[in-house]
């Protein structure tokens, strides 16, 4: 995988369910908080987006657990990015930093409503542009 941005981050005690793994709920969290530090890197809020009538919105995801994490566990998020049509395609693994075993790994469609309307992002478009180049 062709990845352009990772973050690392530790899982918290209440993330945990009564087996003591991590709750399968919370690497949505872990994904979605990885798409906003990556937009905010690319000098992009979903907040400004939203002021000026782009929202990006979760279309589908296609999920898959692979080994657990625990308490206190630090784990690194990676994202890759490809745009399909109107979609912009997330290809996010999480790792667990301690051994570099893969935890989760996520294919999240992304679509953006622009002013109420199916379309896509000058912002994000502008964004992908910019890390390509980046990468020449």
């Amino acid at each position: 995988m062709d990845y352009i941005f990772e973050t690392r981050m530790m899982v918290r005690d209440y993330e945990c369910d009564i087996e003591g793994i991590v709750n399968n709920a919370n690497y949505l969290h872990y994904a979605e908080h990885t798409r906003h530090l990556f937009l905010r890197r690319c000098g992009l809020s979903f907040a400004d987006m939203h002021r000026r009538g782009t929202d990006a919105v979760v279309a589908r995801m296609n999920l898959q657990y692979k080994t657990p994490l625990r308490s206190d566990d630090e784990f690194i998020s990676r994202l890759a990015l490809k745009k399909e049509g109107l979609r912009y395609v997330f290809h996010q693994d999480i790792f667990r930093a301690s051994d570099g075993k893969l935890c989760f790994r996520g294919v999240i469609d992304v679509v953006c409503l622009v002013n109420g309307k199916l379309a896509v992002s000058r912002d994000i478009d502008r964004a992908l542009m910019d890390m390509e180049n980046k990468k020449e």
